[in-house]
């Protein structure tokens, strides 16, 4: 993999200046062995970032090198989210896992996962065969845990899949040795990934673009989305080497009855998920490109911001097994979207899906999640200069101010 998690501000610093002085904007290929141990946990510490600066010589000053690198770039990037995923568990028994070991799981909507440069999801709980420290739940009737076979991220890689959320409440359903598998069978998938403490934030290379990449929660072990300020500063850090910051959101109260952003502060469970309006704002002022939500379970609005896209949820994507698929949350947004070299927003298109039977994700030709972010957006959002058409093609428009 391209310039694998880092766990320093000062490694992705420093991968960042040889790749505008050594390499003309190529990230360097660190390789690791695939049977080598997973990395050791770090905590999230950002207090250290605002004494750090990028070197610039007098001749040329650090936008210069940007423009400069921008000129070899291709002109565009194609990305394709979805939301949460959870492809079957072995807890607490083998029922909850798909006929055949899930190998037709994703079939029916694989092709929609095609022709693109980045395919995104949440992945929710861990990747661990048995073992594990079980997590404790406050509401015993509230608790799911989910633990999927490693065989299972074999279906990710075959589907496309290339970039991960690990930053979600099933992170930490098996403890430290939950995350530390999780994290090890998505490297050895060169499958990129962040959120977690092992792996906050990382830094990658397509298509000669550089993205930066974080994952945000409100939940133990993650990094931190209530924390606003130590979140900008991992943005803005993280914009100071890569042409897009993607950022990633776990937040909002779950269920058909909170389809609807608040624009302050959601609780579920007596748990503070974060205040999504607000934060992704913040997140593009420090420097984020692209905001994909997930954690309520049910598509949410999107919108445009200073010219990037705020997506509030995707939804369920593939959950076998243990979720309500009832009504909206059984709705399964594909996201095709197309970003200029900066990060600009071009154009997108929603692509209808919805779970069947005990979660199989399928093509929905009645195109009802489209109708729903369509209704959402404009509710909840109607200032903003998107337009989404029946078809489900997503364009900005010109407002008057």
């Amino acid at each position: 993999m391209l310039s694998k998690c880092f766990n320093t501000f000062n490694k992705i610093l420093f991968l960042g200046i040889l790749c505008w002085i050594v390499w003309g904007c190529k990230s360097q290929k660190i390789s690791s062995p695939t049977n080598s141990s997973p990395r050791p946990p770090s905590p999230v510490d950002t207090t250290h970032v605002e004494k750090i600066q990028i070197p610039i010589s007098q001749e040329e000053s650090r936008d210069s090198v940007i423009i400069k690198a921008h000129r070899l770039l291709p002109k565009n990037i194609r990305i394709k989210a979805v939301g949460d995923i959870m492809l079957g568990t072995n807890f607490p028994n083998i029922r909850y896992l798909p006929p055949d070991s899930g190998k037709l799981l994703l079939s029916q909507v694989a092709p929609m996962l095609n022709n693109t440069d980045i395919v995104f999801g949440n992945l929710e709980g861990v990747l661990l065969d048995s073992g594990g420290i079980q997590k404790k739940c406050k509401n015993p009737k509230a608790c799911y845990l989910f633990r999927s076979p490693t065989y299972m991220v074999s279906h990710l890689v075959e589907a496309g899949f290339n970039l991960l959320s690990v930053a979600n409440n099933h992170a930490g359903d098996f403890g430290d040795i939950g995350r530390k598998n999780t994290s090890k069978v998505l490297d050895q998938n060169n499958i990129y990934f962040a959120g977690n403490s092992i792996c906050p934030y990382t830094h990658f290379e397509k298509k000669g673009i550089r993205f930066g990449f974080v994952a945000f929660a409100p939940n133990k072990g993650t990094v931190n989305i209530n924390d606003i300020d130590s979140a900008k500063k991992i943005v803005g850090q993280l914009d100071l080497v890569s042409d897009i910051v993607i950022v990633s959101m776990h937040a909002g109260a779950e269920g058909s009855n909170y389809t609807h952003i608040t624009r302050k502060h959601e609780y579920f469970y007596g748990e503070d998920r974060g205040d999504v309006y607000h934060f992704a704002r913040e997140m593009i002022d420090a420097g984020a490109d692209l905001i994909l939500g997930h954690g309520p379970h049910v598509p949410r609005a999107i919108d445009l911001y200073k010219d990037r896209l705020i997506v509030y949820s995707l939804g369920n994507f593939a959950t076998y097994g243990r979720f309500n698929l009832k009504g909206s949350n059984g709705l399964t947004p594909i996201l095709d979207l197309t970003l200029s070299q900066d990060g600009t927003f071009i154009e997108g298109k929603i692509l209808p899906a919805h779970q069947l039977g005990r979660g199989i994700p399928s093509p929905d030709p009645g195109k009802k999640v489209i109708r729903l972010i369509k209704e959402l957006s404009q509710h909840d959002v109607p200032e903003s200069s998107l337009s989404i058409d029946e078809d489900g093609h997503i364009l900005q428009i010109n407002r008057e101010p």
